[in-house]
């Protein structure tokens, strides 16, 4: 679709807590938007996983009490356990819906770095 598109990024935490989650998730969600020159009026939707190891909070929450998303719609999940999975882990989906303006970039911070490393610029 070229009215829309989506952005990927990801972040760890180093222990499950609702204070570290809410850091993480707002840390990655600021980046998103820096990084991409996007408002949150330009978000469609929004996507958040996080790994079966986060039990403290819900990233959509830790997004949501924020209160500059309240007209998003945010829906969070449980990423698939897989053996050698890297730990801790948030995963954000960001659908943009309006055109890109130029190249859309993805938002990989602390240990998630490397879960792309294709995606390094």
């Amino acid at each position: 679709m070229k009215n829309t598109f989506a952005i990927r990024g990801a972040t760890t935490v180093e222990m499950d807590s609702p204070a570290q989650v809410d850091e993480a998730v707002c840390e990655l969600f600021d980046r998103v938007l820096e990084e991409n020159s996007l408002a949150v009026e330009d978000i469609a939707f929004i996507l958040l996983s996080q790994t079966h190891d986060i039990r403290t909070r819900n990233a959509a929450t830790s997004l949501r009490k924020t209160g500059r998303v309240d007209d998003v719609p945010l829906f969070c999940v449980q990423e698939a356990e897989v053996n050698g999975m890297m730990e801790r882990v948030v995963r954000i989906l960001v659908l943009v819906g309006r055109p890109p303006e130029g190249e859309a970039h993805m938002i990989y911070l602390r240990r998630a770095s490397g879960l792309r490393p294709d995606l390094k610029k």
